[in-house]
């Protein structure tokens, strides 16, 4: 049986025991429904709850340990010779056996060995979903089963069913914040494995950025350079050029759509500015290399300047048009959060529409436009693929925008790709490199957090 089927079944058998429960705790008071605690609604979502959450539950759980116990038992049906391969050789094998039962490609020539193994990995495979099909299904009328005995009209299923979703609400809020402990710690221990190679001082204050690693004793330059100053530089350079466009143009499109453009141009123009930014960073990637780059160079050329063929200025540009539409949003919600009466009171006293704006609005709206920008910077310094194709990969120190830069996520990328060693300094200086950026982008937030707490406008 396959897990879909399954979920299909349980889908089917929880949609039954809601129904199931309703009508059993109509039942109970003969259709006297104001004799029930709770409305029957509530007692088929308790007896819905009893069927699917101990199905899921041992679904979860087996799904999750199934192919553990799967591999072990290949592993231990395999001769006595293959089993006392080196760990990296039988983790191969392992992994062509999963591919030929998979009917994927495999790293060898297959043998009836491991023929006979991959028949003997479905088999278990077979096997186990069939006993998860069978005991998730019992699970579930289990659950229905309890669920009906503990039906009574004193029952109170609201009380329980709220508080299952609070668990629920809870839970999911562990997750979240578990998994931003677990990325935290992956790059402080993978970055205190860096600093172990490489100076925390020079990484922090180096001017110079190659990173290299040994291909024999005596290569020259094996030990790198790895500075971060001049890859702060050029993110720190595309960043401020791309916000010299998207905030003006962002800004300015807000107010005007808040407060100058009719009701029917209003909903032409906001739905296609917000197009801009479900278009892939692929894309403007795309649009800046063949369209933007080019153009820059020719003109250059034409003012006789010295425009390189990949500069931070094109990619600015593009990733400032990227970015307009977080801005204009951001600042178009808070511009409208604005109570009518500051408005009414401005034109009261004789102030003019622009005089408002000026005066009333943008001064009330000021920290909600102030944490907009803060949080488009953070999305700008994150973004890879327009400096990629853009900008290029060169390390440059330099604040001219017409020079080829690159910026931290690209080197992230650059690092984690190819064959290099994972315990390598090369390697490692890409942690060391998320770090240092998950730092520059959370004290950022936290100071948009900050202003906005500390300059918001009370209203009553």
């Amino acid at each position: 049986m396959s897990p879909t089927f399954l979920l299909i079944a349980l889908i089917a058998l929880t949609v039954f025991g809601y129904y199931f429960g309703r009508s059993r705790a109509t039942a109970l008071v003969s259709g006297n429904t104001r004799a029930l605690h709770s409305r029957p609604n509530y007692y088929g979502v308790y007896t819905a709850m009893w069927c699917a959450v101990p199905a899921a539950l041992i679904a979860i759980v087996w799904l999750a340990v199934q192919p553990g116990i799967t591999e072990s038992l290949v592993i231990s049906a395999l001769p006595e010779a293959l089993q006392s391969l080196p760990a990296d050789r039988l983790g191969l094998l392992v992994n062509d056996i999963h591919n030929l039962a998979d009917g994927n490609i495999v790293s060898r020539n297959a043998d009836t060995t491991m023929i006979a193994a991959a028949d003997q990995l479905n088999r278990f495979r077979a096997i186990g979903n069939s006993a998860l099909f069978v005991v998730a299904l019992v699970a579930a009328a289990a659950g229905i089963a309890f669920a009906r005995t503990r039906l009574s009209p004193k029952l109170r299923a609201r009380n329980r069913v709220e508080a299952a979703i609070k668990i629920f609400l809870m839970a999911c809020s562990l997750v979240a914040i578990i998994t931003t402990i677990g990325i935290v710690l992956s790059l402080v221990f993978e970055s205190a494995r860096f600093f172990g190679k490489i100076s925390v001082i020079e990484f922090l204050f180096g001017t110079e950025w190659s990173p290299q690693t040994a291909l024999r004793k005596d290569q020259v330059g094996a030990t790198g350079a790895f500075g971060s100053i001049p890859l702060m530089a050029g993110t720190l350079l595309i960043t401020a050029i791309a916000m010299v466009i998207a905030v003006p143009i962002g800004l300015f499109s807000a107010i005007y759509l808040s407060d100058y453009a009719s009701p029917r141009v209003r909903g032409y123009v906001k739905p296609l500015l917000e197009i801009l930014a479900g278009i892939p960073t692929v894309v403007y990637g795309f649009f800046a290399a063949l369209t933007v780059a080019p153009y820059i160079r020719d003109l250059g050329a034409a003012l006789d300047l010295d425009v390189a063929s990949e500069s931070a200025l094109a990619a600015g540009l593009v990733m400032g048009i990227m970015i307009v539409p977080f801005i204009s949003s951001l600042s178009d919600d808070v511009i409208n959060a604005v109570p009518q009466s500051l408005r009414d009171g401005s034109y009261a006293m004789g102030a003019t529409q622009s005089e408002t704006i000026k005066k009333v609005i943008l001064p009330a709206a000021l920290p909600g436009i102030f944490a907009a920008c803060l949080l488009a910077i953070s999305r700008a310094i994150g973004e890879t693929m327009i400096v990629v194709m853009a900008a290029g990969l060169a390390a440059n120190l330099t604040a001219n925008p017409l020079e080829a830069v690159t910026t931290v996520t690209v080197q992230i990328v650059t690092l984690l790709v190819g064959d290099q060693e994972f315990d390598s300094a090369k390697t490692l200086a890409a942690f060391a490199l998320g770090l240092l950026l998950f730092c520059v982008t959370l004290t950022m937030n936290i100071v948009a957090l900050y202003v906005v707490r500390k300059y918001r406008e009370q209203y009553d």
